[in-house]
C-alpha cells in the first residue's frame, strides 16, 4: 500500500529550476517485501537500485525527502578521474593487491564515467551530458603531477584521450591569467547531476523498483529477516543497504565518528550570451589543482556554474553569492558585475582520510557512503560494486571493505573542527609548495 501526498518542495537551485522531469513517487505505507530495500534516493541509492533490477531482483527505495534532494542533485556537475583517497587506498590495499593495486585503482578511476554514458544511451536521460574537462595548474609545484597523470595515461592506452597544456594553449582554451597549464582529458564527462538522478530513477521504475519519497527511515532490523521501519510502514527484505552518505542518522553505534558533513557553495550566473564562448570556447569543465578547489564549467543554456570554498566547519554558508564572487571575477575578469541568478550549498560527506567506506554491518545489512567531493562518477563505480556483493559476488567489495576508515572520537563533536584543522594545514601547504 502507498500513500500519495504533495511533493515537498525541492531545495532552490539551477537544477531544480531546470528539470526535464520531476519526480512524484508515493510514500510508504503497508508491510512490502522486496529483495533488497535501499535507503537513500541519491546517485548512490539509485544507481545501485538500477544495477539490482537489471539483474531482475525485487527492490525496493525508501527516500526521506525527495529523489537527488541531496548532493546528489545539487553538486558541480563534474564526473572525473579524481577517485579520493586514492593516496590511502594505494598504501593500504598494497598488501592485498601487490603489483595489481594499481590496476584496480586505475580501473577504478574511469569506470563511472562508462556506467554514466552507457545509461544515458540506454534509457534516453536527458541531462546535457557533454564531453572534455581540464585540471588547470595555477604555480609551478602543480604541474608534476599533471604531466605524472598524463604519461600514466599514454602507457595505458588513454593516451589520445589527454592533452597537456602550456602557458599559450591553457589561454586558448580559458580567457583567464589564473593558470599557467593544464591537462585536457576528454575522457571526463560535465552533466546535469539532479536530471540524471531523476532519470535514473525512472530508468529504475520502469524495471521494477518500487521507490518511494517522503518514507523516512526511523530503524532497520537486522537478523535472519531484516527489515526497514518508517512511521507508516514496514519493507522486509533479504538484504539492506544504507546509502544516505553524510543525511541520515541510522546505525551510529557502527558508523558515527567515520564521516563529516562540508558544505560547498555554489551559484550560477545569468545567461552569458557571446561571453560563454569568449570565457570558454571549448565548452569544458574546470577545476584547479589546489587542496581547497574552484571549480565550474558552462550550462546547457550559457551560464557560468561556478563552485568553491567548501566550509569544512558543517555550518551552511550566508551569503555563497558573495562569497564566490570574488573568485568569478578574478578567474573571469570579463565577468566582473556579472549577475548572479542561483546560489545554493551542498553537504558532502567527507572520510577524514578520503577513502569510501564500504561495509557490511552485519550478515544481511550493509553500508555505503563517504565519497569527499569526487561522487558523481564514484557513486556509480560504487553503486555497481555493490549490486555485484548483493548478489553474492564479493571479489571488489572485499577489496573496498577491507580499507580501514579513520574514527574520530566524540564524532561531530570533534570531527568538523579536526576536518577544518586539516584544510587550514593544507592551505598553509598550497602557499608553501
Amino acid at each position: 500500500m502507498t500513500v500519495s501526498q504533495a511533493p515537498a518542495p525541492r531545495p532552490h537551485s539551477y537544477y531544480a529550476a531546470t528539470l526535464h522531469k520531476d519526480t512524484n513517487f508515493p510514500s510508504l505505507a503497508g508491510t512490502i517485501t522486496v529483495d533488497v530495500a535501499i535507503i537513500g534516493g541519491g546517485f548512490t541509492g539509485i544507481s545501485t537500485a538500477v544495477e539490482l533490477a537489471e539483474r531482475g531482483l525485487k527492490v525496493a527505495v525508501l527516500e526521506t525527502h525527495r529523489i537527488g534532494w541531496g548532493a546528489s542533485g545539487r553538486n558541480g556537475g563534474q564526473v572525473t578521474g579524481s577517485l579520493s583517497g586514492d593516496t590511502a587506498m594505494r598504501s593500504q590495499l598494497r598488501e592485498k593487491l601487490g603489483n595489481e593495486v594499481d590496476d584496480f585503482i586505475w580501473s577504478l578511476r574511469w569506470r563511472g564515467q562508462q556506467i554514466i554514458e552507457e545509461r544515458v544511451k540506454r534509457y534516453a536521460i536527458k541531462c546535457d551530458l557533454k564531453r572534455g574537462h581540464i585540471h588547470a595548474a595555477m604555480k609551478p609545484s602543480h604541474l608534476p603531477d599533471l604531466q605524472a597523470l598524463y604519461d600514466e595515461a599514454q602507457v595505458r592506452g588513454m593516451g589520445d584521450q589527454v592533452t597537456l597544456l602550456g602557458p599559450t594553449e591553457i589561454r586558448e582554451h580559458l580567457a583567464s591569467d589564473l593558470y599557467i597549464g593544464g591537462l585536457r582529458n576528454q575522457r571526463n564527462l560535465h552533466i546535469h547531476p539532479l536530471n540524471l538522478c531523476i532519470g535514473e530513477a525512472h530508468a529504475a521504475a520502469s524495471l521494477g523498483a518500487l521507490i518511494f519519497e517522503q518514507s523516512k527511515v526511523l530503524e532497520i532490523v537486522h537478523g535472519s529477516q531484516p527489515a526497514v521501519i518508517t512511521a507508516q510502514g514496514r519493507v522486509n527484505a533479504t538484504h539492506v543497504l544504507l546509502a544516505g552518505d553524510v543525511y541520515h542518522q541510522l546505525e551510529q553505534d557502527k558508523l558515527a565518528g567515520t564521516i563529516f558533513p562540508a558544505m560547498g557553495g555554489i551559484v550560477t550566473t545569468e545567461p552569458l550570451g557571446d561571453r560563454a564562448k569568449a570565457i570558454n570556447p571549448h565548452d569544458l569543465a574546470v577545476y584547479d589543482c589546489r587542496f581547497v578547489l574552484d571549480y565550474y564549467r558552462l550550462t546547457a543554456d550559457g551560464r557560468l556554474l561556478f563552485g568553491g570554498g567548501a566550509n569544512y566547519s558543517g555550518r551552511e554558508s550566508r551569503d555563497v553569492a558573495a562569497e564566490l564572487r570574488p573568485a568569478i571575477e578574478s578567474t573571469f575578469p570579463l565577468l566582473k558585475g556579472v549577475k548572479i541568478d542561483y546560489a545554493w550549498t551542498c553537504a558532502m560527506g567527507i572520510m577524514i582520510n578520503r577513502v569510501p567506506q564500504l561495509r557490511r554491518l552485519s550478515d544481511h545489512v550493509w553500508s555505503c557512503q563517504g565519497y569527499s567531493g569526487h561522487g558523481v562518477a564514484t557513486s556509480h563505480i560504487m553503486g555497481e560494486i555493490m549490486a555485484e556483493a548483493l548478489t553474492g559476488h564479493l571479489g571488489r567489495f572485499d577489496v573496498m571493505a577491507s580499507c580501514k576508515s579513520v574514527k574520530v572520537p566524540l564524532g561531530k563533536l570533534l570531527g568538523n573542527p579536526l576536518l577544518s584543522a586539516g584544510m587550514w594545514y593544507y592551505n598553509l601547504l598550497e602557499k608553501m609548495r
